[in-house]
C-alpha cells in the first residue's frame, strides 16, 4: 500500500564504520540484517525479525553517500523533489545533499532553518 505524500517511509543512518554500528545496534536492540551489495561493500537493511521486510538502513558514508550526515535520518515523500528543494530555500532552509537518484527514487536532504536535517524522497 502506496503512503500519503508528507509520510515517513524510511529512516537511515549513514556513518563511516557501518558494519559496527550495525553490530552495536543489533546488541542494544535486537535487530536483524540483510546486506545491500554496494559494489566493494555492503550497506544494511536492518529487521526487526527475519520476516521483516525492514526497519531501516545503516549505511557507509561513500561515494554518493559521504556528504550525508551521521545521524538518523528519516525520509519523507514529496511530489516533486525540485519544487519541495525550492520552497526549502525559499523559507530559509539548504540543501545539504542532491537532488539526485537512489534506485528509481530522486530524493534530497535539506536543512530547516532551526538546523534539522531530514531526507524528501518521490515514490
Amino acid at each position: 500500500m502506496k503512503k500519503p505524500l508528507g509520510s515517513i517511509v524510511w529512516t537511515d543512518l549513514t556513518v563511516n564504520n557501518a558494519e559496527d554500528i550495525r553490530d552495536f545496534y543489533s546488541k542494544v536492540v535486537g535487530w536483524k540484517h540483510q546486506g545491500v551489495n554496494m559494489g566493494a561493500y555492503e550497506d544494511y537493511v536492518m529487521k526487526a525479525n527475519d520476516d521483516d521486510e525492514g526497519t531501516s538502513g545503516i549505511c557507509y558514508a561513500r561515494g554518493a553517500n559521504s556528504n550525508v550526515p551521521a545521524q538518523w535520518m528519516i525520509y519523507v515523500t514529496v511530489a516533486d523533489i525540485a519544487e519541495s528543494v525550492k520552497a526549502c530555500v525559499d523559507n530559509g532552509g539548504k540543501v545539504l545533499d542532491g537532488p539526485r537518484m537512489m534506485g528509481k527514487n530522486e530524493f534530497a536532504v535539506i536543512q530547516d532553518p532551526a538546523g534539522a536535517i531530514m531526507g524528501i524522497i518521490t515514490e
